[in-house]
């Protein structure tokens, strides 16, 4: 996963003539005597500290040969005397209090470094991307990515909204971390053949009719009593449009479509309002005064939310969101009637054969 980092850089006044790639490792080969060793630098520094080179060797954990082979090194890459030798003892050169003193803040930058990448490695930094449909960005993620979160502080989000194709899409491309899309049932839906959908839920179907509708008191309703009903539907290149369709025409009809709008809460105005009926997922319904919610009778049609992921992606920091993500799921499930935690990929209804069973009953 891409992460942002900051970086310091010196400017030369003096002009640079373009670097080749062999001109470069010519430079680097003639340079590379004089480059310090941040490993030699410690060593000096605890040198410095303890007073002695076998004092130096027992904290360190090398021998007093080592040590002293390394300082030497490093005083060949400085080309000036590090340390005062005798028989009995060593003393600093102001050199190599000048170079400790400078070397203070890289040695502690560069352990800082290492932790910054062991947390790397355990997800703790970097940039999650995610994709998600409306819905499923107010409903689902927000306790997935407070999960999420806690657990990885020092990571960042970014969300990106749009359809389950486009989502799809950009999961494919590497665009995308995690996408959080959805499919009905009754109109099949094929990922890309490089991602993997991971499934979270499943939504029954609910009918809205308005307060003062004919059948709103009624005990059964079936999709044949809907025949002469006007419809406040989904665009019609939208999966929820098409699952309409597929309905009614397991009964004989062509849903007659009054209104058209992608924004649920824009249907449930018009519902409202008595400009026809309409059939929303559950995540989708929110309960509202003079609109009556209900189902439709032997209709188990459904819709299914998953999270998308590109199929070589699977890293610590993907595999934690989507760990909190399910838990997210488990609550929302627990929470809220018509929806249901779905943990394997249902198999696709084959939409004749579903609706020839409709027409049946």
């Amino acid at each position: 996963m891409p992460s942002c980092g900051s970086r310091s850089a010196w400017i030369s006044k003096r002009p640079v003539a373009p670097l080749t790639w062999s001109g470069y490792s010519r430079r680097h080969q003639e340079n590379s005597q004089a480059m310090l060793n941040p490993v030699h630098l410690h060593t000096l520094s605890v040198v410095l500290r303890t007073g002695s080179f076998a004092d130096a060797a027992r904290e360190i954990g090398y021998t007093g040969s080592a040590v002293s082979q390394q300082v030497a090194a490093l005083e060949r890459a400085v080309q000036a005397p590090l340390v005062e030798r005798d028989a009995q003892s060593i003393r600093p050169t102001e050199a190599a209090k000048f170079l400790a003193s400078r070397a203070h803040d890289i040695i502690h930058a560069l352990s800082a470094l290492e932790d910054d990448m062991r947390g790397f490695s355990k997800g703790d930094y970097g940039l999650m991307r995610l994709g998600a449909f409306s819905t499923a960005s107010q409903r689902l993620l927000p306790g997935g990515l407070a999960s999420y979160l806690r657990r990885h502080p020092n990571s960042s989000v970014e969300l990106e909204e749009s359809g389950p194709a486009e989502l799809a899409a950009m999961i494919r491309d590497s665009a995308l971390d995690v996408a959080v899309v959805y499919h009905y049932d009754l109109v099949p839906q094929k990922w890309p053949a490089n991602v993997v959908a991971v499934p979270l839920l499943a939504e029954d179907l609910v009918l809205l009719l308005p307060g003062n509708h004919r059948l709103a008191g009624a005990e059964t309703i079936t999709v044949q009593d809907l025949a002469e009903e006007s419809w406040v539907s989904t665009k019609e290149d939208s999966s929820g449009d098409a699952c309409v369709r597929h309905l009614c025409a397991g009964a004989g009809f062509q849903p007659r479509v009054a209104v058209r709008s992608n924004n649920y809460d824009a249907i449930r105005g018009m519902v409202r309002s008595g400009l026809g009926i309409a059939l929303v997922p559950s995540l989708d319904h929110v309960p509202t005064d003079t609109v009556i919610a209900t189902s439709i009778s032997g209709c188990t049609a459904r819709r299914y939310v998953s999270a998308l992921r590109h199929k070589t992606q699977a890293g610590v920091s993907i595999t934690s969101f989507l760990q909190c993500l399910g838990r997210a799921a488990d609550k929302l499930a627990a929470s809220h009637t018509g929806i249901v935690r779905q943990t394997k990929q249902p198999e696709a209804m084959v939409p004749m054969g579903y609706l020839a069973g409709l027409r049946a009953s």
